[in-house]
């Protein structure tokens, strides 16, 4: 998995799926996680349902997750600030 960590700060690649059944983190697709949401892609509605989860599973402040860049796409580059790569990788399972 494509994984930077630079001053505190873990930057990698996400796939997202709107409009799943549920809330969940599939594993690793194409260098970066891919994660399924119920949110539906308007009004940066599943944007901050990928922030609500990886801050929940990471345990770390809402404030601590950016999306970088892809707010409009399903591919995403996610900063989280408090983390390793190592708390990523286990999240791909």
């Amino acid at each position: 998995m494509d994984i930077t960590e630079k001053d505190g700060t873990v930057s990698f690649a996400v796939r997202v799926q709107p409009r799943a059944s549920r809330d969940i983190i599939t594993g690793e697709y194409q260098g970066g996680l891919k994660i399924r949401l119920t949110a539906p892609p308007v009004d940066d509605r599943a944007n901050e349902a990928l922030r609500e989860l990886l801050a929940a599973r990471l345990k770390v402040p809402l404030s601590a997750v950016r999306i970088a860049s892809g707010e409009r796409s399903r591919t995403k580059r996610v900063e989280i600030r408090g983390v390793t790569a190592a708390m990523i990788r286990e999240l791909a399972g």
